[in-house]
């Protein structure tokens, strides 16, 4: 595992989020490090994917700071989570099938030619685009057999490999997945994978839910467990199995929770 650097990319404290009278996140704290690869895990309705939503500007939390190269930050949209270095691959993938797949990692970033006023008329820079397209799924090792195919003619992992190439592209410090390999084949899943691997390799934060165990032991650095909203464990996946974190999510086992 690459080693992970001293001063956290991401951190959450004391995070809180309630729906009303269901208490989603209670007093959760997590912190991302460069290089590294965080597991978020516990059963459905844990609060997995509602801390990523509040981290990602999906949604406001009601208390608690999170913090991004150590400066606490405000994140009230989806678009001031990106403009930060945090991109989000949700379970539902935000990708347009009608679009081909340069359009779909330019989405909503697409490059002009002609000077500002080429940008007003909105004179999209095409072969700068395939070419910029090209380079990112070349350093990813994503292959995508033609960039000008829709989205809609594409199997689900490469569909997953855009979503996440898109993320890797602009998140150079933080990206964050939410059960990226739900759905896909044995071998799309193990693409997906080594596009997790090849991202923390280049230094990116990156925090993963997923129910796969396997999957965590194989790409993971550290496990958080998140139970009934609150902060339940968090191991080295090195000294841990796979039975431990089952235990831990299901709540058979109890740990000291790392400060």
């Amino acid at each position: 595992m690459t080693s992970v650097a001293s001063t956290a990319a991401l951190e959450v404290e004391g995070l809180c989020k309630s729906f009303k009278a269901v208490r989603a996140l209670d007093q959760v704290a997590l912190s991302l490090h460069y290089g590294q690869v965080t597991a978020l895990l516990g059963d459905n309705g844990a609060g997995k994917s509602t801390l990523v939503k509040c981290v990602s500007g999906v949604y406001a939390p009601d208390s608690g700071v999170i913090r991004v190269d150590g400066t606490a930050r405000s994140i009230a949209s989806p678009e001031a989570a990106r403009s930060l270095g945090v991109e989000t691959v949700h379970q539902t993938l935000a990708v347009i099938d009608p679009l081909d797949v340069v359009e779909n990692l330019f989405l909503n970033r697409e490059l002009t030619r002609g000077g500002r006023l080429g940008a007003w008329l909105g004179l999209l820079d095409k072969k700068r685009m395939r070419a910029e397209s090209r380079e990112i799924l070349g350093r990813l090792e994503i292959r995508i057999p033609s960039l000008r195919r829709s989205m809609s003619a594409l199997s689900g992992g490469q569909r997953q490999a855009v979503a996440i190439g898109r993320a890797a592209a602009w998140g150079q410090q933080i990206v964050l997945l939410d059960e990226p390999a739900a759905a896909l084949g044995v071998e799309q899943a193990a693409r997906v994978l080594d596009l997790i691997r090849n991202l923390r390799d280049a230094g990116v934060a990156v925090l993963l839910i997923t129910h796969n165990m396997e999957r965590v032991i194989s790409v993971c650095d550290r496990a958080v467990v998140l139970r009934q909203g609150r902060k339940a464990v968090e191991v080295e996946v090195s000294e841990v199995t796979k039975d431990d974190l089952v235990a831990y999510i299901t709540g058979a086992q109890t740990g000291d929770i790392d400060p």
